[in-house]
């Protein structure tokens, strides 16, 4: 337990800390209790999310307990957006994210003492279950005493949406006495110490420390993770403005994969220390390689194969890994299964065409040539593949056998370049 900070620190999963050489004893002299939470705004997590995860499992691995808190009052409220008013959701959409997001989140964490890396089973709960009982008056004499309105204002979203013409809500604006409400609950219940959360939630986070304070005169530790940027300082997580899911069925498997085989090489060791389990001798290896060997782009294959199997379990790791040596020439696609098949022809350009359409009509259906005179020209320069086998014969015909699985066949422009034909 001494050395979690230590290491905590070292995969750069630390920004800020309450009292670090207060937590570096109360860690030491453990086992505490910490917690996170997470709100049901959508369907899923999100890559973003997958820090904190990281974090509780680092945590309930180095033999502390962990409390992983899905939000089913928070996430009828809503955090604050510096932007603009969340739209709320129903209260039934909103039970069934929480049930969603709780499926998704227990392979990350040993909820049945089955780990015998972990010594203490790890906690769900749902702050609905202790708001709900709780009437407006109570909460406002018990909760809403403690917080002074000087101090909440300050808060970066709270005062950017002041500042605005649009201004916030009485139901955003109370959203940091629910999540202080919480802390002081898994305090009281639980002996929790420790809360965890992005460091753009400190403004939240202190709220749940401050009512502890207040209310039971006792001091406890917050620690922040950073969020995880790009060399330029743009936000990990974003694909063309949709974010990266953990959810299978809203980023597959396959794309998941892809994204992270294809991080910059500035990003990719700091991103191995802080998602894989790596230690630091496997990763001054790779740092080396990122330096002497770029074009093998070993650490990012690592990178991919250790998140996706972190998130998606090793047999869609596998999966995946068939389906991009196959797209890129290497396997065989007929051997890949139908749904990682389909989830590899979503991310490559494609385009319908009929049934017995010419290898000519598919090169332009799927934009590999311009123009049917264009398509011949590739055809008879040697630089068309369908299904990884060369054509050249500009009659030739996309018959049933050259859809895989029914569904579509690879055709490929050069040795890159490649598209899916999708039969109408």
């Amino acid at each position: 337990m001494s050395d979690i900070l230590d290491e905590l620190h070292w995969r750069g999963l630390v920004a800020q800390t309450t009292d670090e050489a207060a937590l570096r004893d109360a860690l030491a002299a453990g086992p505490i209790t910490a917690y996170c939470g997470f709100d049901p705004t959508a369907p899923s997590l999100h890559f973003g999310n997958l820090v904190q995860l990281v974090v509780l499992r680092h945590l309930q691995r180095a033999g502390h307990r962990v409390i992983c808190l899905v939000g089913g009052s928070t996430g009828l409220i809503g955090d604050p957006r510096p932007t603009a008013e969340r739209v709320l959701k129903s209260k039934e959409q909103t039970a069934a994210w929480v049930g969603r997001i709780q499926d998704l989140v227990r392979p990350f964490l040993d909820f049945d003492g089955s780990d015998p890396a972990c010594a203490h089973p790890a906690v769900m709960v749902n702050n609905l279950d202790w708001t709900a009982p709780m009437s407006a008056l109570d909460f406002l004499r018990d909760v809403g005493k403690h917080f002074r309105v000087n101090a909440m204002i300050k808060k970066d979203a709270i005062a950017t949406r002041l500042a605005s013409d649009e201004g916030i809500s009485y139901t955003e604006f109370s959203y940091q006495l629910l999540q202080g409400l919480d802390y002081l609950e898994l305090f009281r219940s639980y002996g929790c110490t420790l809360q965890t959360g992005g460091n753009d939630q400190w403004g939240n986070l202190t709220a749940g420390s401050d009512l502890i304070h207040r209310v039971e005169g006792a001091s406890v530790h917050l620690l922040t993770t950073p969020l995880v940027t790009d060399s330029q300082g743009v936000k990990f997580g974003k694909s063309e403005g949709n974010a990266i899911w953990l959810s299978a069925d809203m980023t597959s498997p396959y794309a998941f994969y892809q994204y992270f085989l294809n991080v910059e090489d500035a990003s990719v060791v700091k991103l191995v220390k802080i998602f894989t389990d790596r230690t630091r001798d496997e990763v001054a290896e790779l740092e080396r390689l990122v330096a002497q060997e770029p074009f093998r782009r070993a650490a990012q294959r690592l990178l991919a194969a250790d998140i996706t199997t972190l998130v998606h379990g090793a047999p869609a790791t596998a999966a995946v890994q068939a389906a991009s040596e196959a797209i890129f020439g290497k396997g065989d696609l007929g051997a890949l299964d139908e749904r990682t098949w389909r989830d590899a022809c979503a991310e490559l350009p494609h385009g319908a065409v009929p049934a017995g359409a010419s290898v000519v009509e598919a090169l332009v259906a799927t934009g590999l040539a311009e123009s049917r005179n264009a398509a011949r020209r590739l055809l008879g320069e040697g630089g068309v593949s369908v299904n990884n086998v060369k054509v050249t014969d500009p009659e030739r015909a996309l018959g049933a056998d050259d859809f895989v699985h029914g569904y579509a066949a690879l055709l490929r422009r050069g040795r890159k370049a490649q598209a899916a034909a999708l039969r109408a």
